[in-house]
C-alpha cells in the first residue's frame, strides 16, 4: 500500500510539474502561491503532512540557502524543481516554508 501511494505521490507531482500552468511566465507569483499550486500535497498547508517523509517546515531548522537548494535539485523522493520555477520563484518559496515554522 505505500509502494502505491508513493506512486501516486510520484505521479501527482510530476503531472503537477509539468503543468501548463506553471508560475514560470514572467507573472509575479509569491512564495505562498507557489506553495500552494507545488508543495502542499507533500508538506500539507501548515507544513507539517509528512506524506511520504515530506520534511516538516513547522519544526526544520534548514537555513534559507540550503532551502533553495532543495527545491532547485531534489531530495530523496522529492523532485527537482529548477525547470519548473525560476530562481526568484525558488528562493520566494523558500523564504515562505521559513514562515511556516512555530
Amino acid at each position: 500500500m505505500k509502494f502505491f501511494i508513493t506512486i501516486c505521490v510520484l505521479w501527482f507531482c510530476l503531472w503537477s510539474c509539468t503543468s501548463p500552468e506553471s508560475p514560470k511566465n514572467n507573472v509575479p507569483v509569491s512564495g505562498k502561491q507557489i506553495y500552494f499550486k507545488f508543495c502542499v500535497q507533500c508538506h500539507g498547508k501548515n507544513g507539517d503532512l509528512n506524506l511520504n517523509k515530506a520534511s516538516d517546515f513547522t519544526t526544520s531548522t534548514l537555513p534559507l540557502d540550503e532551502r533553495i537548494h532543495v527545491i532547485t535539485n531534489g531530495r530523496n523522493t522529492m523532485l527537482p524543481y529548477r525547470n519548473q520555477l525560476s530562481a526568484e520563484e525558488i528562493q520566494a518559496v523558500a523564504k515562505y516554508t521559513i514562515e511556516l515554522k512555530k
